[in-house]
């Protein structure tokens, strides 16, 4: 009896202030297809929101590039073609000088703990850089590597060669490199590559099979060479137009915690992959000697340099950008 009153105290203590508020309707768009991880954890995360909301918070999510192109996503959310947008920042080189630190190569080792740092890091400056949209929370994948038709050993390998970088930061390394760039999104780059436009792709290892690209592609260098950075990202007139309440679940669900609970599924997938991988038939996957790898580690202390021009050219303070960056990696324990 003493629990049922309590119950009742409790409900009667929050529904009416759930009640009290406007049903607040939110597209979800994601650029990847339904079998992505996360299609699955990013419902998972929606239920949760329309749960705790007691149903004003009503959420549908469109994987498959159903509302725009991968290559829009950012503008979508600020737009409010969607309501909350998975966003490649390095789609659109140039645009998100801040955030591109995280695209640099060899910087993370592991996905889950550089997405923790990730988010702590970028928190500080997405207010400035993204400042059109409302950052929800900042991910990694599990760091990916080099896949192709050609066997790829030492930066000078790439010259001449065509690929279909991962993020804007892996194209300015081919260029470094001497091999062209082939812009094409994920769910372009098996045909890309099929039919000779693309010789090679940055790309994580689960990913590889979920794309089909696994049919076109023989070599995969067996090293993290990099991450993408991604971003979930709100409209403001929609966030804005919510109660505080309303407001609050939303900011509650895009915790660290959260990206985490959305994010780990993935990170399994792709880790998984590179297993799945070694142990098919007509692939070649091949460590690099540590000299090869202290070749690449030489041969992209360039880009370090250009991402500080591009952060000072657009005000902002790269030297401090990099120590927090720094700073977060050793705290999370995960840099290279």
């Amino acid at each position: 009896m003493r629990k049922a009153i309590l119950a009742l105290l409790v409900a009667a203590s929050v529904t009416p202030a759930l009640a009290q508020d406007k049903t607040v309707n939110m597209k979800v768009s994601l650029w990847v297809p339904p079998a992505h991880p996360l299609v699955p954890a990013t419902q998972a995360w929606a239920a949760d929101i329309e749960k705790v909301s007691g149903g004003t918070i009503k959420m549908s999510v469109f994987p498959s590039e159903q509302l725009g192109k991968a290559f829009d996503h950012y503008d979508m959310a600020r737009d409010g073609i969607a309501d909350i947008t998975y966003v490649n920042p390095g789609y659109q080189p140039g645009r998100f000088p801040i955030v591109a630190a995280g695209q640099l190569p060899f910087v993370f080792s592991d996905a889950k703990k550089g997405t923790l740092a990730l988010n702590e890091w970028y928190h500080k400056y997405a207010p400035t850089e993204m400042k059109d949209t409302k950052l929800c929370f900042a991910f990694i994948h599990d760091p990916g590597t080099l896949h192709g038709k050609k066997k790829i050993v030492v930066p000078s390998d790439l010259n001449g060669v065509k690929v279909r970088p991962a993020q804007s930061t892996i194209g300015e390394m081919v260029k470094l490199f001497g091999g062209t760039n082939v812009q094409a999104s994920a769910p372009e780059s098996r045909d890309a590559i099929e039919r000779g436009v693309a010789d090679e792709i940055a790309f994580p290892w689960g990913s590889i099979f979920l794309f089909g690209i696994d049919k076109v592609v023989k070599y995969h260098i067996d090293t993290p060479l990099y991450t993408t950075v991604f971003t979930y990202n709100i409209n403001l007139a929609k966030y804005n137009s919510m109660s505080d309440g309303q407001k609050k679940i939303i900011d509650d669900h895009c915790t660290p915690e959260w990206a985490s609970k959305v994010t780990d599924p993935w990170t399994d997938f792709e880790a998984n992959g590179r297993t799945k991988m070694k142990a098919l038939e007509g692939h070649e996957v091949y460590k690099l000697t540590p000299e090869q790898l202290a070749e690449w580690k030489k041969g992209v202390e360039p880009l370090h340099a250009s991402w500080a021009a591009q952060v000072k050219k657009a005000g902002g303070d790269a030297d401090k950008v990099d120590a927090d960056l720094k700073a977060a990696l050793k705290k999370y324990d995960a840099g290279l």
